[in-house]
């Protein structure tokens, strides 16, 4: 880390220097006046986690107001994979904007929507004819997945796994598991919705992934059935969660029960999809080929997309008309997704994902064995995730896990909580980081563990 006596704000994207520096506390005097102001002018209900002005950000660093230079482990929620400026993504927005920004694809449609879903019909798992559709954020996505499912069933129920998170809407907060801050007091949510137990290896005591997909499978069956169930909706590593990587096999049984019973099997990939996890896609790690893959954030490099890409018999069920949106598949996201995609495939960023992991999972491992407050280290690739607990009792220790992003956050390095009980610490570097930054940022993070 650098410490400066004055600011030294800098334009955006790769050229900004990439360390940790800290001019001033966190929050500085102009950090301070944005949170003032965002307190008289925003809803109080949209909270933020670190109270700062962001003035620049790129490779893996975030730059506030007051010159800070803060290491980025968060990626905005996993959205700046190819980096918060990358080259690629503001050279074709830029050639995009000049150009129109904006007909509404089912009004008067353009190439670069076309040429997007051409891209996720050739990335996305399995070899057969598929079709996509593009909205604008994960939830909306995901929302148009439950409905293309229903409509090609004429079923209506939907599973859903415990600690799930889908998204915010009404819909998705049915589906999502965690009541605060997600759910409390905005109901009634939508009905036909389902919930059966995840595989959690830390917390089903040794449970194994076909021991755990029969026991969720005896659930649906007697508290659903599949005649009446549309979809089984998961996320192959589930992010907001707790980033719950299921036992082998569970994923896979699952898929298999799916097709058996004629239930469509939707993938959410919205935080694991995009080279997030060192693959395309997080259901590759199993082989899992999904009926339906919902994807956004880290598909257009910070702009605003998502899509349902499918079997084409499943996505054509629907009438012409029947998907669409004012914004979605706007051109300047589109533009932003081909850049994306051709940065994860010619920047080696998929490559890259994997030697993150390995340096994550290698030095939190090496605090778990030092520390048993950390009870379990798991993830792949860059999206990785300690648990803090109790060591005598196992139980989650949420005020730990508090403490400790309080420091890095006070200390000049953006981390994330998430958990179904408050207390796992989440790692979605971008994938432009450096390996100094990264081992900066863990080291901070280590500090913060013993001084808590």
């Amino acid at each position: 880390m650098t410490l400066v006596d004055t600011p030294a704000i800098t334009t955006g994207g790769p050229s900004l220097a990439q360390e940790r520096r800290l001019v001033t506390a966190i929050p500085g005097p102009r950090s301070q006046e944005l949170m003032a102001r965002k307190a008289a002018a925003v809803a109080s209900g949209v909270g933020t986690t670190i109270p700062v002005s962001v003035v620049a950000a790129g490779g893996g660093v975030i730059v506030d107001a007051d010159g800070n230079s803060l290491i980025d482990l968060g990626s905005g929620i996993a959205v700046t994979g190819v980096g918060n400026a990358n080259p690629r993504v503001v050279e074709a927005v830029t050639a995009q904007l000049n150009a129109f920004t904006h007909t509404c694809f089912t009004v008067a449609p353009y190439d670069n929507y076309v040429a997007v879903a051409e891209k996720l019909n050739a990335l996305t798992p399995g070899d057969h004819v598929k079709r996509s559709a593009l909205f604008n954020s994960g939830a909306e996505a995901v929302e148009n997945a439950v409905k293309i499912a229903r409509h090609y069933t004429k079923k209506q129920a939907v599973v859903a796994f415990d600690h799930a998170y889908h998204g915010r809407t009404n819909l998705t907060m049915g589906l999502t598991a965690r009541n605060i801050p997600y759910k409390s007091g905005f109901g009634p949510f939508a009905s036909e919705v389902y919930r059966a137990p995840l595989s959690y290896p830390f917390r089903d005591g040794g449970l194994s992934g076909a021991e755990a997909a029969a026991r969720a499978i005896s659930v649906i069956e007697k508290q659903v059935g599949a005649e009446n169930l549309a979809a089984i909706i998961i996320e192959p590593i589930q992010g907001e969660g707790g980033f719950i990587v299921p036992a082998q096999g569970f994923l896979p049984a699952l898929v298999e029960w799916a097709r058996a019973n004629d239930v469509v099997f939707i993938a959410d990939e919205v935080q694991t999809g995009f080279a997030r996890t060192g693959a395309w896609f997080a259901s590759e790690h199993e082989g899992i080929v999904p009926d339906l893959v919902v994807t956004a954030k880290g598909i257009a490099g910070g702009l605003p997309l998502s899509a349902v890409t499918g079997r084409a018999e499943i996505m054509d069920s629907a009438m012409a008309g029947g998907l669409g949106g004012t914004y979605g598949g706007n051109p300047l996201a589109c533009a932003a997704a081909l850049a994306t995609i051709e940065s994860y495939e010619e920047d080696g960023l998929i490559g890259r994902a994997r030697e993150i992991g390995a340096v994550l999972i290698g030095r939190l491992n090496a605090l778990r064995t030092a520390d048993p407050r950390i009870g379990d280290v798991r993830g792949r690739g860059a999206m990785v995730a300690i648990e803090l607990v109790d060591p005598e009792t196992g139980a989650p220790d949420a005020a730990l896990t508090k403490a400790v992003a309080e420091h890095a956050h006070a200390n000049g390095v953006v981390v994330l909580t998430c958990g179904t009980y408050g207390n796992v610490i989440r790692f979605l570097p971008p994938l432009t980081i450096s390996d100094e930054l990264l081992v900066d940022g863990l080291g901070v993070v280590a500090e913060g563990l013993k001084t808590a």
